[in-house]
């Protein structure tokens, strides 16, 4: 079957012009570029762009393309220079096949599908399960799961969800490697933080269960249907990516898809204080292509889209030439410069907790590095 790219005028030549703000051309963009498997519009705009987060801007000035995601394999792009730089993409006849992303989605369907960051209290309090059929130790797929706290009707569907991270915000920030003092909040003892996909709290960020609770991250590892209401409420589980234990979590399947559709653009202004507080798979430092937990959420204007810039925060050392002292370390203080290090993408937003895919990075993305308004 072939069929024309949608959302593109059929036939005819798409022009783009490249003249958002500050979107300059990279000095070694190629004249000519086929999409292949694999690209996605961001790193198909770094070749072109200085600043490739830009490129909705520069798909949206012409009114023309109505769906800029919706460009495939086998799509040659062309630069031109006709009163400034133009970048046209040339629809065709193309066998039926996948549209380029805006982001590796691939990497991304764990944290889009299967991964919640929710209130503390709403955890707290949440339906759990307490037993198993048989009285078994655990739960697996096909056997009955019992669950107490649960207002359920016969038929009804749940996610079964386990607590994996436990995420606080700290105060004013300091060199890396620097601490502060720190609000004093102990972990719930009641909310599991068991291994998951992060690691615990003070497995990366070091905060020791101290600090402003911004939330507590879920991870869903199962679903199961009401075979019986009552106290407890009897469920059938459907299916479970691992062994359900007392104590794991019950609530309502997150039936809204979600949008794999991603337009990069920075944001007017960076929360006060905005920084990584974790990461997905590391213990010390993440570079591009990783996924990392940023302060911020809804509640700060954030939305899935923006891109900020990364900040390492100059170290505070002491200056023992201004001193003139021979005894090093006796120096008054002095704050160095921070340091770019990167840029990272917003995909998925909570309340006061936001994911991002690090995009570029020149150096190891930290706990407790900054986040800026993109230059």
């Amino acid at each position: 079957m072939i069929r024309k790219s949608v959302g593109l005028l059929a036939g005819m030549l798409v022009t783009v012009a490249v003249y958002a703000a500050g979107a300059q051309l990279r000095t070694d963009h190629p004249d000519t570029y086929t999409v292949r498997r694999g690209d996605t519009l961001w790193s198909i705009s770094a070749r072109f762009l200085s600043k490739p987060w830009l490129w909705p801007e520069i798909w949206q000035a012409n009114p023309q393309v109505q769906n800029p995601h919706l460009i495939y394999p086998g799509d040659v792009l062309n630069l031109s220079f006709v009163n400034g730089p133009r970048l046209s993409l040339q629809p065709r006849v193309r066998t039926e096949g996948e549209a380029i992303p805006a982001i590796p989605l691939a990497q991304l369907r764990m944290f889009l599908k299967d991964t919640r960051v929710i209130d503390s209290n709403e955890i707290r309090n949440s339906p759990y399960v307490v037993g198993f059929e048989e009285a078994q130790l655990r739960g697996t797929g096909g056997r009955n799961i019992y669950v107490r706290n649960l207002k359920a009707e016969p038929g009804q569907r749940w996610a079964i969800v386990r607590p994996t991270h436990v995420f606080r915000g700290f105060g004013a920030q300091r060199g890396h490697g620097q601490t502060d003092d720190l609000v004093a909040h102990s972990v719930d003892s009641d909310v599991s933080t068991t291994r998951g996909p992060w690691k615990e709290d003070f497995r990366n960020d070091g905060h020791y269960g101290r600090g402003k609770d911004l939330g507590v991250e879920v991870t869903v590892i199962g679903t199961a249907e009401t075979l019986r209401t009552g106290d407890p409420t009897t469920l059938l589980l459907l299916d479970s990516t691992m062994e359900i234990r007392a104590g794991d979590r019950v609530l309502p399947v997150d039936d809204k898809p979600y949008d794999p559709y991603f337009y990069p653009h920075a944001p007017q202004t960076a929360p006060e204080d905005a920084h990584v507080i974790a990461f997905a798979d590391a213990m010390d430092a993440v570079g591009s292509r990783q996924v990392i937990a940023l302060s911020i959420g809804a509640k700060d204007g954030v939305d899935n889209g923006q891109t900020y810039a990364i900040y390492q925060p100059g170290q505070t050392i002491p200056d023992d030439v201004a001193s003139n002292s021979w005894d090093r370390g006796t120096g008054k203080d002095v704050t160095l410069p921070e340091e770019f290090i990167g840029h990272v993408m917003v995909f998925r937003t909570f309340d006061k907790v936001s994911y991002g895919l690090v995009m570029d990075s020149l150096r190891p993305v930290h706990i407790r590095d900054h986040l800026r308004t993109p230059e």
